[in-house]
């Protein structure tokens, strides 16, 4: 089941109480998972899992992800409030994304929540040259509606991942949304690699050699580099030129909050990057 965002703000309290202020980065992060907690706690007790035991059995051993974007139970007004709220964070701290203000405020729910536009997105298809947005970012603008819909996804997915069998599944992507992962751990009973949804946080089964993206298991395109601790690998495909940051669990006695680790290596990621590797 996904972390609670509650717990991760609870981190982020106690990281601040003990360290002081928060990095910027960490005070976007948290003021961002405010929004989505609320989101969240009006969601739960509304979402039902909507699919019978043998549908999603059917869809599983297909390969089939449990939501497709029309099946969704999205609230569009606390939708478009949740994107004015999301906006305002992102407004908030423009200049993390090398924006201004005043562009990311001119942001219109009217443009980027329309239906089609975030069925491409969900789709994970590029979005449309056509939508009518000046001087943002494409990639910024896919941040922010993955922000917005990220309550949304994660609620149903905390419906939903007790029922995925996961010796069944084990894909490149995930078995409730088909979000691509961005994270994966390494469990502390035999060093399993389970992988994190870039998009609503679900875990799940995955191969240990073998990339989640291009699904080489050609052993002479893969390996990792790891940390003095151990704690941390950096996976790497030669083949398709793109990593994934991992934690091994083993290597910690304490409790890990996946989602938060994205934010706390970034380090990872710039040097993944300077070594010409890119994020999926």
């Amino acid at each position: 089941m996904p972390v609670a965002t509650d717990d991760i703000i609870r981190f982020l309290e106690e990281k601040e109480s003990k360290e002081g202020a928060l990095p910027e980065f960490l005070k976007f992060y948290q003021q961002l998972l405010h929004v989505q907690s609320r989101v969240e706690r009006n969601l739960t007790s509304r979402l039902e899992p909507g699919l019978s035991r043998e549908a999603i059995n059917k869809r599983i051993n297909s390969g089939v992800p449990l939501i497709s974007f029309d099946e969704l139970a999205l609230d569009w007004p606390l939708l478009t409030s949740t994107f004015d709220e999301v906006k305002a964070v992102f407004a908030g701290h423009a200049e993390l994304f090398n924006s201004s203000l005043e562009r990311l405020a001119a942001l219109s729910a009217d443009t980027l929540l329309a239906r089609q536009t975030l069925k491409t997105w969900y789709e994970k298809q590029k979005l449309p040259a056509r939508i009518p947005v000046k001087n943002v970012a494409k990639k910024l603008i896919n941040s922010i509606i993955h922000a917005t819909m990220k309550p949304f996804l994660t609620s149903h997915a905390r419906k939903l991942t007790d029922f995925i069998d996961q010796g069944r599944w084990r894909r490149g992507y995930c078995p409730i949304c088909g979000g691509s992962p961005d994270f994966a751990s390494l469990d502390t009973e035999r060093g399993s690699r389970w992988l994190l949804c870039s998009r609503c946080d679900t875990e799940w089964l995955f191969q240990r050699l073998q990339c989640p993206y291009c699904n080489t298991q050609d052993q002479n395109d893969l390996s990792y580099f790891t940390d003095d601790a151990g704690l941390y690998r950096l996976y790497i495909c030669k083949r398709c030129k793109q990593y994934l940051k991992t934690i091994d669990r083993r290597q910690t006695e304490g409790r890990i909050l996946l989602p938060i680790e994205r934010f706390l290596t970034l380090d990872m990621d710039r040097q993944a990057m300077e070594m010409g590797y890119k994020p999926h």
